[in-house]
């Protein structure tokens, strides 16, 4: 017997409950596709059993962390890498114990949700984490995962996935990929072109990422060279699978200029002291370029538009990038896409993947534009909305205007490996949920409802991204 109730995220009403748990049971078992996420390719080339269960659950988790350091707990204290090469905690079990005593602060968040699925489900633990618990469950996870049965590509094959996309930097190159290709392994990892560092005249290095970058396009740095270099690369990644490109732009702009003014726009930023407007410019006239070579080589284009990256600087010196202070901001969708959209929103096999922080959004912006525009998709809740709340509403905002099969399906978005069962239940959970719902209230009958449930699981995101 788990901790975990078998119902759970199901509805109370018990008519719409019973349908629910019916609705879950055919999707309970398929497989996984997680279309899109940052796991490490690395662990899947090497297939070396991970260290131990801090560096496994908490170290590389935002989530988790974030978490913790809100209530006065150092990231130093949790393990966490420094950037500027400062000292960090090491001991393992130090850092679990820490965790442990604060697992409380998790309580009724998707986090905790996903933990619980993992330490129940696949380490065998039979009671919540707690400070009493904690030197028995670390010791019993890190036995686990010294066996075969918990390496990484063992784990890949256990949690039934289908496909699993990472996510590289344009100047990465892609070694780990390689490794995996010529292994011999039948599991399905495949990478996305991931081109902030070379797009984006904010990201740091930004003039010495572009002039390496150039290299891959004929060495100058003209922008003739910076398009053909994208081409290149993006030819690159494909052939080690990639099926998709990703954006995280802080807004949705774009622009549709002249080539001769995008040349002009591009040597004012090689510059390296363009103003903000000039900077913003770039990204926009950038999006709309890399529509355009979407629609020439097929890639699936995801923008992940409304979040304020890196919202602390003391942090980003001290830790890096991507250290839990993203934060949502308003974003506008309809004026801020209009020139690409001009330009490609109807063009032949085209599709373009929209995600948002900002749920106001929702029915008044995004909703709408993926009910008309045939290349548009709406990718699932993300950040601080992937969690059953956050899923209820989306579905409840954008399903009566946009339906279902405008939609994207579900990704997981995560790089904590071990959470990627966990996610993708929760989702199905809430599916049912909400088709339950519908059918208790005369929207749907159960068979289109069954056949929705399906489609929520795999079909829609198979299509969506191409796979």
């Amino acid at each position: 017997m788990g901790f975990l109730s078998e119902d759970r995220l199901f509805p109370s009403e018990p008519t719409a409950r019973s349908l629910a748990r019916a609705l879950y049971a055919q999707v309970k078992d398929a497989p996984i596709i997680s279309p899109h996420g940052h796991t490490d390719p690395q662990w899947f080339a090497q297939n070396e059993p991970f260290e131990d269960a801090a560096k496994l659950f908490i170290t590389p988790d935002h989530y988790v962390f974030r978490m913790l350091h809100s209530q006065g707990v150092a990231l130093d204290d949790l393990g966490v890498p420094r950037a500027d090469g400062g000292a960090v905690e090491t001991d393992s079990r130090k850092i679990w114990r820490l965790f442990a005593r604060h697992y409380r602060l998790f309580a009724a968040t998707p986090s905790r949700m996903w933990i619980d699925h993992a330490l129940q489900d696949l380490f065998g633990l039979d009671q919540r984490l707690s400070p009493e618990t904690a030197d028995a469950d670390f010791d019993a996870i890190n036995e686990k995962l010294a066996s075969p049965a918990f390496r990484p590509r063992a784990l890949f094959e256990r949690f039934n996935l289908e496909v699993l996309a990472t996510t590289e930097s344009a100047l990465d190159d892609l070694a780990h990929h390689r490794r995996i290709r010529d292994s011999g392994w039948q599991g399905r990892v495949i990478t996305t072109y991931r081109p902030d560092a070379v797009i984006d005249p904010d990201f740091d290095g930004f003039t010495g990422n572009v002039e390496a970058f150039c290299a891959h396009g004929g060495g100058a740095v003209t922008w003739e060279s910076y398009l053909a270099a994208h081409h290149a690369r993006r030819a690159y990644f494909a052939s080690l699978g990639a099926t998709a490109t990703d954006h995280g732009h802080p807004t949705a702009n774009t622009a549709n200029l002249s080539q001769a003014d995008a040349a002009a726009l591009f040597d004012d930023v090689m510059t390296g002291k363009a103003d903000p407007a000039t900077r913003e410019l770039f990204r926009a006239q950038m999006l709309t370029e890399m529509a355009r070579m979407s629609v020439a080589d097929g890639l699936v284009m995801q923008i992940h538009a409304g979040s304020q990256r890196n919202h602390s600087d003391w942090v980003l010196a001290r830790f890096g990038r991507d250290k839990g202070y993203d934060i949502p901001q308003r974003t506008d969708y309809v004026t801020a896409l209009r020139p690409l959209l001009q330009e490609f929103g109807r063009a032949d096999g085209f599709h373009l993947i929209l995600f948002t922080l900002d749920e106001s959004s929702y029915a008044r912006e995004l909703a709408p534009l993926a009910g008309v525009y045939p290349c548009l998709f709406l990718g699932p809740p993300w950040w601080f909305h992937d969690s059953y709340e956050g899923m209820m509403r989306f579905r409840r905002s954008v399903t009566e205007t946009a339906g279902f099969y405008n939609l994207a399906g579900f990704n997981d978005d995560t790089r904590a490996f071990c959470s990627i069962p966990a996610r993708h239940d929760v989702a199905r959970r809430v599916d049912a949920a909400y088709l339950a719902e519908l059918i208790v209230t005369g929207r749907l009958d159960e068979s289109e409802a069954g056949d929705l449930m399906q489609e929520l699981t795999t079909g829609l995101t198979r299509r969506a991204y191409k796979l």
